[in-house]
């Protein structure tokens, strides 16, 4: 028996680490493929922040660093896909299985109906949460514009991918400003753009009866790297490439976005947000080894 009881318990631990193995502090090859040269930004360590690799439909769709304390995203990270620029239609909101220790999946599932139990909402935001925040709405770091599938859109609505954003901004600043980037990145880049899309906070939050739940950003930043462009490209254009990126306050006044290097992105964040001095969002800062011979 006591044999029988040591597989058991073997079993056990063998299950459990599949269904915990897809939040981890180390991302696995299959989720390293949305990242460029397969490496997440660095400089952004803390024991709140998990590792997701977002997985829809049996595949994984892309990388999100995910804070459990302020429940958000630091930062979502994936590869462009060229599109039209369409909205998807009719998907419910998901939630983050992978970060609910009752979980027996390692994919993201639309909320289920009716109240979700304490342990779930310990770590991540619930629709609740943004019901009475009037101020802000859902805004997606990965935005279901910048993919082309079915299935790699319906992927951008979970909660583990949104972030509390002011309207004015998010409707006349943000999503012009994704707009601007798919057509650039649809027109030349040649090859794989890989982009990584974060937040900076400054404490304040979003609070549920009294307890705080959802921190809101104060800036969104954005930096996109693709190293095989179109060298014919307009010179407004091209000198855009290999990298480049934005970052614009999450106010109702003087939101306007900026755009800058990504070297300029990096000290801005510096500066701004808590992150170590060796921070850097794409490896090299995205110039590719030939540039700098």
């Amino acid at each position: 028996m006591a044999i029988w009881a040591q597989i058991a318990l073997l079993l056990v631990s063998i299950m459990t680490s599949e269904v915990w193995g897809r939040v981890e502090k180390e991302l696995s090859p299959e989720c390293r493929e949305f990242l460029y040269m397969a490496t997440p930004p660095k400089g952004l360590e803390h024991h709140s922040l998990q590792f997701i690799c977002q997985r829809y439909n049996k595949k994984p769709r892309y990388v999100t660093l995910y804070n459990t304390v302020d429940h958000i995203p630091v930062y979502s990270a994936y590869t462009f896909k060229r599109s039209d620029g369409e909205k998807c239609v009719d998907v419910p909101w998901m939630y983050e299985p992978q970060l609910s220790t009752t979980s027996d999946t390692d994919e993201m599932q639309p909320f289920p109906r009716g109240y979700m139990h304490m342990n779930f909402e310990d770590a991540q935001a619930v629709l609740d949460d943004y019901t009475n925040a009037i101020l802000y709405e859902r805004g997606t770091l990965n935005p279901d514009e910048h993919q082309d599938e079915p299935d790699d859109k319906a992927a951008t609505y979970t909660l583990t991918n949104v972030v509390p954003v002011v309207p004015d901004f998010n409707n006349r600043v943000w999503d012009k400003q994704e707009h601007v980037v798919r057509k650039r990145l649809n027109n030349y880049c040649r090859g794989t753009a890989y982009i990584v899309t974060g937040i900076t906070t400054s404490g304040h939050m979003i609070r549920r009866q009294n307890i705080n739940r959802i921190a809101v950003p104060t800036y969104l930043w954005s930096a996109y790297c693709c190293v095989d462009y179109d060298h014919n490209a307009p010179y407004n254009e091209r000198y855009k490439f290999p990298s480049f990126a934005y970052y614009g306050l999450n106010e109702e006044e003087n939101n306007e976005v900026v755009e800058i290097s990504v070297q300029k992105l990096k000290e801005f964040l510096k500066k701004t947000t808590f992150v170590d001095q060796n921070f850097q969002i794409f490896v090299d800062d995205c110039v590719p080894a030939s540039s700098n011979a």
